[in-house]
């Protein structure tokens, strides 16, 4: 029963696959603009601001339309808990760049699927998206901050790449608990997408191992088919030298 009420919310999702993910677009890009062009004017500025809660307002209405739609409303709540903590908590001003995790879920939501078998396409585009994401949050939540060492976007990106990387160099580092977060997130988000290059490789080379090993064993299939095809050929040779032996 579940799962043929289920087709409303399947429609809805693909409906809206791509209004979401222009509008993913155009929150990163009107973030990006807000945290790199500081000395923007107020009135910019404010327009930028709105932009930036119109889009996550739409992100918000999406999540409710598809609890909404879900025939098991129980099972979309556990399954989707991130989704709605994703677009809880930037209701709080502090939060704000947890924004950004929201329109990294819609993006993912979008492409993995269909990017998914192409690993390196794959691996480098969410690589890239979550690095920028960071870098800018990071920037957002510290530049300001009178002991901060991460002051422009150089120092930001350098932060993320050693963060992401598990390197982590210690010559940057957040001191404001914004900053923090993003970088517990970040570690976080960089264990898991470690996890899922590996797991991606792992079942990309399964996969291909698996188109070996079948090719291998057609070909076994048909080497053998081949021998016992010469063989009977042998034989009816030797049957044929038999019969004119003895009429010889």
């Amino acid at each position: 029963m579940f799962e043929t009420d289920e087709r409303r919310l399947a429609r809805w999702e693909r409906r809206a696959e791509w209004p979401l993910t222009a509008l993913a677009v155009v929150f990163v890009v009107a973030y990006a603009w807000q945290v790199l062009d500081d000395r923007s004017t107020p009135g910019l500025h404010a327009v930028l601001e709105v932009v930036l809660w119109v889009v996550w307002l739409v992100f918000a209405i999406d999540y409710a339309a598809r609890f909404k739609l879900a025939a098991n409303k129980r099972k979309f709540f556990v399954s989707h808990l991130f989704d709605l903590l994703a677009v809880l908590l930037p209701m709080v001003r502090q939060l704000r760049v947890l924004r950004l995790v929201t329109v990294l879920k819609v993006l993912n939501r979008r492409f993995a699927g269909k990017i998914r078998q192409k690993v390196g396409v794959y691996v480098a585009g969410v690589t890239t998206l979550v690095g920028l994401c960071a870098s800018l949050a990071v920037l957002d939540a510290e530049r300001h901050h009178p002991d901060a060492t991460i002051t422009t976007f150089g120092d930001a990106a350098w932060w993320t790449l050693t963060t992401i990387s598990t390197v982590g160099y210690g010559d940057r580092y957040p001191v404001t608990w914004e900053g923090r977060l993003v970088a517990a997130l970040l570690m976080i988000g960089g264990i898991a997408l470690l996890g899922v290059i590996t797991g991606t490789i792992a079942s990309w080379l399964v996969e291909r191992l698996s188109g070996v090993e079948g090719q291998v064993v057609e070909a076994e299939q048909a080497t053998v088919a081949e021998l016992r095809s010469v063989r009977a050929e042998l034989a009816e040779l030797r049957t044929e030298l038999r019969a004119a032996r003895a009429e010889g």
